[in-house]
């Protein structure tokens, strides 16, 4: 929803964005003071001393990385929202076979000395490379997969040890980014702002109210909630990652019996925790009724967690195009560690929004804009 906000009035809409919360980005925020992340998911009393300073916490509320030459990073260089961000290339990626954690190669030497391949190299290409998250893409054309191993690849060449990136002080930089590249062209923000009724004239949304005032809108975006997701505060690295300060696990829904693959996020050296501790963060697509019981396999691996903080959600998608309400909502994130297929659905509802198919050119920077070109 910040994305699209911002690309919009970069096009010259008049934007509004309510968000209900008191910070920005919805879902996808860094919570700060620890204190707020406590308060958030109902844990008694405040953050221990040995926590340290509230303030040194970003506590990102779902796990992703950024593609290091995926689409979100070329939303942030073509709208130049990188002038308000600062990167740093996540450590390695890790993936779990047997009960152990293997590193994910990135170099020649590192890909002869694994022993990740041989019987497990078609799993292993599927879920730690194309990044699948379930067996199915066996089933399918192998054009989809070429694709992502190829964007994997293109990934890894840019920084060499790892294809990921990840902002310094959490992911809530990214919304407050494209909320500045709205304000500039003339967008409104509005935080702590709840929606009590969306309102509808001919089948068409005509406006919103909030708090007794109505805004009039010609269209509306909206969004959904999540999957389940742990997020644990460690003393420690995450053992057999060679001591790495940032990194990703996938644990391949094989190796643990189980129906979707597990991801966990790892950051500790981002100005997102106090010194000495880490953030791990795990999310995966819930399939029974017993979903503390799905990610029981990444626990064992984290422990000793010092504090973990659980929230389950629906998995949502949209019942319809949006077109005939001008209503658009977006899917729930998924529970991958990327931000792929967020940039699908923002290119989806942009083109059914708009009518046009999403371009990068378009989203350049303008005249006399935050650049300050002539």
């Amino acid at each position: 929803e910040c994305i699209l906000s911002g690309i919009m009035s970069v096009n010259g809409k008049k934007v509004l964005h309510m968000d209900r919360n008191l910070y920005y980005g919805g879902e996808s925020a860094a919570i700060t003071p620890l204190q707020d992340l406590y308060k958030i998911f109902k844990i008694p009393g405040a953050p221990p001393a040995s926590m340290g300073r509230g303030r040194d916490w970003n506590v990102d509320l779902i796990p992703k990385f950024l593609m290091a030459n995926g689409q979100l990073i070329k939303m942030l260089l073509f709208t130049e929202v990188t002038h308000y961000l600062d990167f740093k290339v996540a450590e390695g990626s890790f993936v779990y076979k047997g009960g152990k954690i293997y590193k994910v190669p990135s170099t020649e030497a590192e890909a002869l000395a694994s022993s990740l391949m041989g019987l497990f190299e078609k799993h292993f290409t599927g879920h730690a490379l194309a990044l699948y998250r379930t067996d199915d893409y066996l089933d399918q054309p192998c054009c989809e997969t070429i694709n992502r191993i190829k964007l994997y690849s293109e990934c890894l060449a840019r920084y060499g040890k790892s294809p990921y990136l990840y902002p310094l002080y959490g992911l809530g930089e990214l919304p407050q980014g494209f909320a500045q590249l709205s304000a500039i062209y003339g967008g409104t923000y509005m935080l702590n702002k709840p929606i009590e009724e969306i309102i509808m004239q001919n089948g068409k949304v005509i406006g919103v109210k909030s708090e007794g005032e109505i805004a009039r809108s010609k269209q509306l975006i909206c969004d959904p909630s999540y999957v389940i997701r742990v997020i644990c505060i460690l003393s420690h690295p995450i053992k057999n990652t060679n001591d790495t300060n940032s990194c990703q696990i996938i644990i391949p829904q094989n190796q643990v019996n189980w129906k979707s693959d597990i991801y966990v996020c790892m950051i500790s050296a981002h100005n997102v925790a106090a010194q000495g501790k880490y953030i791990a963060i795990s999310s995966t697509t819930v399939k029974t009724k017993a979903p503390e019981k799905e990610i029981r396999p990444v626990l064992e691996l984290l422990e000793p967690i010092e504090q973990k903080f659980i929230s389950i959600s629906d998995l949502l998608v949209p019942k319809d195009l949006g077109t005939e309400r001008q209503i658009f909502i977006s899917r729930t994130y998924d529970a991958t560690t990327h931000f792929e297929m967020t940039c699908d659905d923002i290119k989806d509802i942009y083109k059914r929004m708009t009518g046009s198919e999403f371009d990068f050119e378009e989203m350049k920077c303008k005249k006399n804009d935050i650049c300050g070109e002539d």
